[in-house]
């Protein structure tokens, strides 16, 4: 694939390096202020109509409540498996059926323990930095790193690849943990743009270094299994940090993971 980079959205951000996108955003929505319709456990809801289908994302960060950690996982699996029944029943689903009766118990631990938990900073991966002991002063790519995510819009899955490289100021990291640091920040609801600042902004904090690229090539089912039933797009996304945002830097980490 040939990028095309006069094509691109381009959102600066001083604080969070630069986020390429593919994707059009709907940069108005942040400054709308429509009146929710209705309210659910205190959380205000924006019609359908009001949101529109577009493809949106109102932060950097993963928008969660005040008392999101207040339950325990039991409880928070006991409260979904109750609401997934009630939504297979609502489809009309017999539950008495073999087949079908485990499935909101499977659905509320697979939410919870699975698919969802980047969501608990319990989960979130253990880090150990070691010296720069080989004096390696060039760009290390880790490519090709496989990810299931879900679409925080209709909650269906993303499918995609993340390369990721950056240059040492004098510390290193495991490479398999650069393989969790994404995946822990994948199993949660998410949207695209946001996955990849999120990567891009932790590694520069725990490698203590601004020189940090991260891209990111994926397949939503938003896209491809309903609404324009697309089967043969998908989204690229990038963030570039430090001396990845000079042309030549990109273009040699563009040739390393061969997307060009």
């Amino acid at each position: 694939m040939k990028l095309n980079e006069t094509s691109w959205n381009t959102q600066p951000d001083s604080s969070h390096g630069e986020l390429e996108t593919l994707t059009k955003t709907r940069q108005e929505f942040g400054g709308r202020t429509g009146k929710p319709i209705r309210e659910v456990d205190g959380i205000g809801l924006l019609t359908i109509d009001e949101i529109g289908d577009d493809h949106i994302s109102t932060s950097y960060d993963t928008p969660l409540r005040s008392d999101a950690f207040e339950k325990s996982d039991e409880e928070k699996m006991e409260i979904i498996e109750h609401h997934f029944r009630q939504i297979m029943l609502a489809l009309g689903l017999d539950l008495t059926d073999d087949s079908l009766k485990g499935t909101p118990g499977r659905v509320a631990k697979m939410y919870v323990q699975e698919i969802f938990s980047g969501l608990n900073p319990a989960n979130q991966p253990k880090i150990a930095l070691f010296e720069n002991r080989y004096k390696y002063e060039e760009m290390l790519v880790e490519k090709n790193i496989s990810f299931h995510s879900n679409c925080e819009h209709h909650f269906v899955p993303i499918i995609g690849k993340a390369h990721v490289a950056y240059i040492s100021s004098g510390k290193v990291i495991g490479l398999s943990k650069i393989n969790r640091i994404v995946r822990y920040f994948a199993k949660r609801p998410q949207v695209q743009e946001r996955l990849t600042v999120q990567i891009g902004n932790y590694l520069k904090e725990i490698l203590a270094t601004e020189d940090v690229a991260v891209v990111i090539d994926a397949v939503h089912m938003c896209v491809s299994s309903r609404g324009i039933q697309d089967q043969s797009s998908s989204t690229v996304t990038s963030y570039f940090g430090g001396v990845f945002q000079n042309e030549s830097k990109r273009e040699e980490f563009f040739r390393q993971i061969e997307l060009k």
